[in-house]
């Protein structure tokens, strides 16, 4: 099998796993933002075989789920697309050129800040075309709503892509679906593994304070 015929492989399998995740996932969290577990599937396909198959899959898992769960029509899947790629593009450009402990951290990170940015912006300019919201409203709504949602997803989708990355790739190694000699990690990749837990613990515990469930 060839690279193209690989990572046109990869981006069906990310592609059907991410609308899986994303159909089963989905949590609500505060007003009309939800968040699902899409992006994880999405970044670690990016960290691992590139950009632009991370670019494809979010593009492809937007459309399907206009069109079968999503109620937010073609505006909304546009907002899918530029949140996914904001993050998981990010991440895979940055990992690309520096892959190391150091660089995922620094992709995982920028990531976070690009996504964050980026929807604060979009939500502020869509936002009260698609929801009918006043602007101003929606101004008035971006530091206490919109911004921590978006960096509780961000920091969500950094940690789980971080515990789950190495496991992934191990797993894709003996199936021989990459190729390349498994790194081994020493204590500080293990304590950097507890912190990524304990962000995804404070998050869920966030999340469920929102909802009234804690």
């Amino acid at each position: 099998m060839d690279d193209r015929t690989k990572k046109i492989t990869a981006a069906a399998m990310l592609s059907a796993i991410a609308y899986v995740v994303m159909a089963l996932g989905r949590i609500p969290v505060v007003l009309f933002l939800s968040y699902d577990p899409k992006d994880i599937v999405i970044t670690l396909g990016g960290l691992i075989w590139g950009p632009l198959p991370a670019f494809a899959v979010s593009v492809i898992v937007s459309v399907i789920e206009m069109v079968t769960v999503s109620d937010t029509g073609v505006i909304g899947c546009v907002m899918n697309i530029v949140s996914t790629c904001a993050f998981a593009c990010m991440a895979a450009v940055i990992y690309r050129k520096f892959r190391s402990l150091k660089g995922a951290l620094a992709a995982l990170g920028a990531a976070c800040v690009a996504m964050t940015a980026v929807m604060l912006l979009w939500n502020y300019l869509v936002t009260p075309i698609y929801m009918g919201y006043p602007r101003e409203a929606v101004a008035q709504l971006l530091l206490p709503a919109f911004l921590p949602f978006n960096l509780l997803k961000s920091g969500l989708n950094a940690a789980f892509t971080f515990l789950l990355y190495k496991p992934v790739v191990t797993a894709l190694r003996k199936s021989g679906c990459i190729e390349g000699a498994e790194q081994r990690g020493g204590g500080r990749h293990r304590g950097l593994l507890l912190l990524a837990a304990a962000v995804i613990v404070t998050c869920v515990m966030l999340i469920l304070v929102l909802n009234g469930m804690m």
